[in-house]
Protein backbone atom coordinates (compact mmCIF):
# COMPACT_ATOMS: atom_id res chain seq x y z
CA UNK A 1 0.00 0.00 0.00
CA UNK A 2 2.39 2.45 0.99
CA UNK A 3 4.81 1.51 -1.90
CA UNK A 4 1.82 2.17 -4.26
CA UNK A 5 1.26 6.13 -2.56
CA UNK A 6 4.76 6.54 -2.62
CA UNK A 7 5.10 5.75 -6.88
CA UNK A 8 1.75 7.87 -7.48
CA UNK A 9 4.01 10.50 -5.55
CA UNK A 10 7.07 10.35 -7.77
CA UNK A 11 4.65 10.15 -10.55
CA UNK A 12 4.09 14.21 -9.95
CA UNK A 13 7.85 14.45 -9.35
CA UNK A 14 8.38 12.71 -12.83
CA UNK A 15 5.97 14.58 -15.12
CA UNK A 16 5.64 17.98 -13.19
CA UNK A 17 8.36 20.22 -13.07
CA UNK A 18 6.58 22.50 -10.79
CA UNK A 19 6.52 20.55 -8.17
CA UNK A 20 8.54 21.34 -5.20
CA UNK A 21 8.42 18.98 -2.05
CA UNK A 22 6.27 16.00 -1.36
CA UNK A 23 4.45 17.70 1.56
CA UNK A 24 3.17 20.66 -1.41
CA UNK A 25 2.12 18.05 -3.82
CA UNK A 26 0.72 15.22 -1.19
CA UNK A 27 -1.15 19.03 -0.05
CA UNK A 28 -2.22 20.57 -3.19
CA UNK A 29 -2.33 18.30 -6.60
CA UNK A 30 -6.05 17.31 -7.08
CA UNK A 31 -5.18 14.85 -9.59
CA UNK A 32 -3.52 12.91 -6.82
CA UNK A 33 -6.18 13.47 -4.16
CA UNK A 34 -8.56 12.21 -6.99
CA UNK A 35 -6.30 8.60 -7.77
CA UNK A 36 -6.42 7.82 -4.07
CA UNK A 37 -10.01 8.44 -3.18
CA UNK A 38 -10.55 6.55 -6.67
CA UNK A 39 -8.38 3.57 -4.92
CA UNK A 40 -10.56 3.35 -2.26
CA UNK A 41 -13.37 4.00 -3.76
CA UNK A 42 -13.15 0.89 -6.34
CA UNK A 43 -11.74 -1.40 -3.08
CA UNK A 44 -15.54 -1.22 -2.11
CA UNK A 45 -17.07 -1.31 -5.72
CA UNK A 46 -15.00 -4.57 -5.84
CA UNK A 47 -16.72 -5.84 -2.75
CA UNK A 48 -20.18 -5.01 -4.33
CA UNK A 49 -20.60 -1.88 -2.26
CA UNK A 50 -21.43 0.39 -4.45
CA UNK A 51 -23.44 2.87 -2.44
CA UNK A 52 -20.23 3.40 -0.55
CA UNK A 53 -18.24 3.58 -3.58
CA UNK A 54 -20.05 5.97 -5.43
CA UNK A 55 -20.31 8.39 -2.07
CA UNK A 56 -17.04 8.29 -2.24
CA UNK A 57 -16.29 8.98 -5.91
CA UNK A 58 -18.67 12.01 -5.72
CA UNK A 59 -17.54 13.22 -2.82
CA UNK A 60 -13.92 13.18 -4.58
CA UNK A 61 -15.51 15.10 -7.51
CA UNK A 62 -17.19 17.65 -5.51
CA UNK A 63 -13.49 18.16 -3.68
CA UNK A 64 -11.48 18.08 -7.28
CA UNK A 65 -13.17 18.90 -10.15
CA UNK A 66 -12.25 14.76 -11.78
CA UNK A 67 -15.16 12.39 -12.19
CA UNK A 68 -13.09 8.45 -11.84
CA UNK A 69 -16.17 5.59 -11.52
CA UNK A 70 -15.52 3.90 -8.50
CA UNK A 71 -15.35 0.55 -11.45
CA UNK A 72 -12.87 1.89 -13.25
CA UNK A 73 -9.24 0.00 -13.38
CA UNK A 74 -5.95 2.15 -13.10
CA UNK A 75 -2.93 0.91 -12.94
CA UNK A 76 0.39 2.39 -11.68
CA UNK A 77 1.56 5.73 -11.55
CA UNK A 78 -1.21 7.41 -13.17
CA UNK A 79 -0.43 11.73 -13.77
CA UNK A 80 -3.58 13.71 -13.83
CA UNK A 81 -2.18 17.21 -14.65
CA UNK A 82 -4.10 20.29 -13.70
CA UNK A 83 -7.24 17.45 -13.16
CA UNK A 84 -10.21 19.52 -13.73
CA UNK A 85 -13.13 18.30 -15.73
CA UNK A 86 -11.37 15.01 -16.57
CA UNK A 87 -14.07 12.50 -16.37
CA UNK A 88 -12.90 8.62 -16.60
CA UNK A 89 -15.61 5.88 -16.89
CA UNK A 90 -16.95 2.36 -15.16
CA UNK A 91 -15.75 0.06 -17.92
CA UNK A 92 -12.48 2.06 -18.61
CA UNK A 93 -9.37 0.14 -18.31
CA UNK A 94 -5.96 2.69 -17.74
CA UNK A 95 -2.49 1.13 -18.06
CA UNK A 96 1.16 2.27 -16.00
CA UNK A 97 2.29 5.78 -16.07
CA UNK A 98 -0.44 7.57 -18.29
CA UNK A 99 -0.48 10.97 -18.32
CA UNK A 100 -3.57 12.85 -18.44
CA UNK A 101 -4.17 16.77 -18.93
CA UNK A 102 -7.64 18.65 -18.13
CA UNK A 103 -10.86 18.33 -19.73
CA UNK A 104 -9.86 14.99 -20.70
CA UNK A 105 -13.19 12.30 -21.50
CA UNK A 106 -12.94 8.85 -21.73
CA UNK A 107 -16.29 8.13 -22.31
CA UNK A 108 -18.73 5.00 -23.56
CA UNK A 109 -21.28 5.51 -26.56
CA UNK A 110 -24.60 4.42 -26.29
CA UNK A 111 -26.30 2.39 -23.63
CA UNK A 112 -24.90 -0.92 -24.21
CA UNK A 113 -24.03 -2.95 -21.32
CA UNK A 114 -20.63 -4.68 -20.86
CA UNK A 115 -17.22 -3.37 -22.19
CA UNK A 116 -18.33 0.60 -23.33
CA UNK A 117 -15.29 2.71 -22.10
CA UNK A 118 -11.84 2.62 -23.74
CA UNK A 119 -8.70 0.93 -23.18
CA UNK A 120 -5.59 3.29 -22.56
CA UNK A 121 -2.12 1.22 -23.17
CA UNK A 122 1.09 1.98 -20.98
CA UNK A 123 2.74 5.56 -21.29
CA UNK A 124 -0.20 7.00 -22.85
CA UNK A 125 -0.29 10.98 -23.45
CA UNK A 126 -3.65 12.65 -23.71
CA UNK A 127 -4.03 16.22 -24.49
CA UNK A 128 -6.00 18.45 -23.04
CA UNK A 129 -10.05 18.61 -24.19
CA UNK A 130 -9.50 15.51 -25.98
CA UNK A 131 -12.37 12.87 -25.99
CA UNK A 132 -11.94 9.17 -26.45
CA UNK A 133 -15.09 7.17 -26.76
CA UNK A 134 -16.68 3.91 -27.15
CA UNK A 135 -14.69 0.16 -26.34
CA UNK A 136 -11.84 1.03 -28.12
CA UNK A 137 -7.79 0.75 -27.41
CA UNK A 138 -4.98 3.29 -27.24
CA UNK A 139 -1.76 1.58 -28.02
CA UNK A 140 1.48 1.68 -25.34
CA UNK A 141 3.66 4.42 -25.84
CA UNK A 142 0.73 6.37 -28.18
CA UNK A 143 0.33 10.54 -27.95
CA UNK A 144 -3.47 11.94 -28.69
CA UNK A 145 -3.04 15.72 -29.40
CA UNK A 146 -5.22 18.65 -27.50
CA UNK A 147 -9.15 18.78 -28.68
CA UNK A 148 -8.83 15.09 -29.97
CA UNK A 149 -11.92 13.32 -30.50
CA UNK A 150 -11.10 9.42 -31.03
CA UNK A 151 -13.62 6.88 -32.03
CA UNK A 152 -10.92 4.24 -33.60
CA UNK A 153 -8.66 1.67 -32.34
CA UNK A 154 -5.04 3.50 -32.45
CA UNK A 155 -1.99 1.60 -32.39
CA UNK A 156 0.88 1.40 -30.35
CA UNK A 157 3.70 4.71 -30.75
CA UNK A 158 1.52 6.46 -32.44
CA UNK A 159 0.60 10.24 -32.82
CA UNK A 160 -2.84 11.26 -33.45
CA UNK A 161 -4.15 14.72 -34.26
CA UNK A 162 -7.41 16.54 -35.00
CA UNK A 163 -10.71 17.26 -34.66
CA UNK A 164 -11.75 13.95 -35.75
CA UNK A 165 -8.50 11.67 -34.57
CA UNK A 166 -6.33 10.72 -37.25
CA UNK A 167 -2.82 8.54 -37.28
CA UNK A 168 -0.02 10.82 -38.38
CA UNK A 169 2.65 9.03 -37.01
CA UNK A 170 3.26 5.49 -36.35
CA UNK A 171 6.27 4.29 -35.42
CA UNK A 172 8.43 7.39 -35.14
CA UNK A 173 7.78 7.72 -39.29
CA UNK A 174 4.83 10.21 -40.64
CA UNK A 175 2.12 8.43 -42.18
CA UNK A 176 0.43 9.81 -45.42
CA UNK A 177 -3.41 10.47 -45.83
CA UNK A 178 -3.63 7.30 -48.43
CA UNK A 179 -1.86 4.98 -45.88
CA UNK A 180 -3.88 5.89 -42.29
CA UNK A 181 -7.17 4.52 -43.05
CA UNK A 182 -8.92 7.54 -40.83
CA UNK A 183 -11.53 10.19 -41.50
CA UNK A 184 -9.63 12.61 -42.65
CA UNK A 185 -10.62 17.36 -41.21
CA UNK A 186 -13.36 17.99 -43.31
CA UNK A 187 -11.59 21.27 -44.02
CA UNK A 188 -8.40 19.56 -45.18
CA UNK A 189 -10.45 17.85 -47.43
CA UNK A 190 -12.91 20.81 -48.49
CA UNK A 191 -9.36 22.50 -49.31
CA UNK A 192 -7.65 19.05 -51.48
CA UNK A 193 -11.40 19.19 -53.25
CA UNK A 194 -11.06 22.62 -54.13
CA UNK A 195 -8.06 22.46 -55.59
CA UNK A 196 -8.80 19.52 -57.54
CA UNK A 197 -11.70 21.98 -59.18
CA UNK A 198 -8.98 25.07 -59.67
CA UNK A 199 -6.53 22.28 -61.34
CA UNK A 200 -9.01 21.33 -63.63
CA UNK A 201 -10.18 24.63 -64.41
CA UNK A 202 -6.65 25.99 -65.39
CA UNK A 203 -6.69 22.52 -67.98
CA UNK A 204 -9.66 23.08 -69.55
CA UNK A 205 -8.26 27.25 -70.21
CA UNK A 206 -5.62 25.73 -71.16
CA UNK A 207 -7.01 23.98 -73.77
CA UNK A 208 -9.47 26.52 -74.91
CA UNK A 209 -6.39 28.69 -75.34
CA UNK A 210 -4.63 26.20 -77.66
CA UNK A 211 -8.15 25.53 -79.74
CA UNK A 212 -7.85 29.70 -80.18
CA UNK A 213 -4.18 29.27 -81.47
CA UNK A 214 -3.17 31.24 -78.11
CA UNK A 215 0.13 30.14 -76.43
CA UNK A 216 0.05 28.51 -73.07
CA UNK A 217 0.86 30.48 -69.61
CA UNK A 218 2.59 27.63 -67.32
CA UNK A 219 1.62 27.96 -64.11
CA UNK A 220 3.72 25.86 -61.64
CA UNK A 221 1.69 27.63 -58.60
CA UNK A 222 -1.09 26.36 -56.81
CA UNK A 223 -3.66 28.03 -55.48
Amino acid sequence: MFRTLKSDIQAVFDHDPAARSVLEVVLTYSGLHAIWSHRIAHWFFQRRLFMIARIVSQTSRFFTGIEIHPGAKIGHRLFIDHGMGVVIGETCEIGDDVMLFHDVTLGGSGKEKGKRHPTIGNRVMIGAGSQIIGSIKIGDDSKIGSNTVVLKEIPPNSTVVGSVGRIVKLNGRRVARADNGEVTDSLLDMCRHLQQQIDELKKELQRERLKNGGTVEHDTQSV
